[in-house]
């Protein structure tokens, strides 16, 4: 891998990982069309770890909390709701780690082609679009301290269905939050959560298959590019997202989907 190759996956990564449009399916896309090799694993490992960081730092406070309820004692009225929400996101994280744990090379084996990413961008790409319109439609909506753990099963299932390259993991958790009708601004908030114990289960294992099989002889410096430019992307695509949605709402996402699906196919036909 060259410097440029570092710049621009790590960029993709950081962007997609939060932004609803699918990290995975990018970077199949990206050295397909280069006709780039795999980028190894330490490299793919150092970017989990640093989008991990991202979502960690800038949802700093919300976690502070959640970690102080899970292991306090007390039983304030906020100490319980923050406690509440800590168990669902643990709860709504076991279906996708069940699968990937279990399917995870099947997976990658028999669903990493670019008719399925561009088939899973659009479908998934409608289903977001269904659910804002919905979404907009409700009178009353839920806020992060009412979720249920029926909400929590509802989109702990969908995210496991995002390890299907194309999908979107924000996308997806999103969607489903919407449909259970929680509020634009937590549903975001509640899937950004709902990340980080996700991108540090993947990022453990990675770092498992690399104490085993090692570094594959990508150079630091390159590594430590990888791992800021990634950062502070992801760092970037958060904030991004909640200023684009406040204005804007998921539609430049949906199209963005839409045009790329249907850019895909085209490129595949011909």
């Amino acid at each position: 891998m060259n410097i440029f190759q570092v710049i621009l996956l790590a960029f993709i990564q950081g962007i997609t990982e939060f932004l609803p449009v699918s990290s995975s399916g990018h970077l199949i896309l990206i050295p397909s069309f280069f006709h780039w090799q795999d980028q190894g694993l330490a490299f793919d490992t150092i970017l989990h770890l640093a989008t991990l960081l991202a979502v960690l730092l800038f949802f700093r406070k919300r976690i502070f909390l959640l970690l102080k309820s899970f292991f306090s004692r007390k039983k304030d009225e906020e100490l319980l709701k923050n406690r509440k929400l800590a168990w669902l996101i643990i709860f709504a994280t076991i279906p996708a780690a069940l699968l990937g744990f279990y399917f995870e090379n099947y997976i990658d084996l028999y669903f990493r082609s670019s008719k399925i990413v561009a088939f899973n961008l659009i479908f998934w790409g409608l289903v977001l679009f269904l659910a804002e319109k919905y979404s907009l439609k409700l009178k009353q909506k839920k806020e992060l301290k009412n979720i249920t753990w029926k909400d929590s099963i509802f989109i702990g299932l969908a995210q496991a269905l995002s390890l299907v390259p194309g999908t979107s993991r924000s996308g997806i958790t999103i969607s489903t939050g919407l449909f259970s009708k929680i509020n634009k601004k937590d549903a975001i908030e509640f899937s950004f959560l709902l990340s980080i114990p996700v991108i540090a289960g993947a990022g453990f294992l990675q770092i498992i298959d690399l104490y085993k099989n090692g570094l594959n002889n990508l150079p630091l410096y390159l590594l430590i590019i990888g791992f800021l430019v990634a950062f502070l992307s992801g760092y970037l695509a958060i904030k991004f997202l909640l200023k684009i949605v406040e204005k804007w709402g998921f539609l430049p996402f949906v199209i963005y989907r839409f045009l790329l699906g249907f850019l895909i196919l085209i490129l595949i036909a011909f």
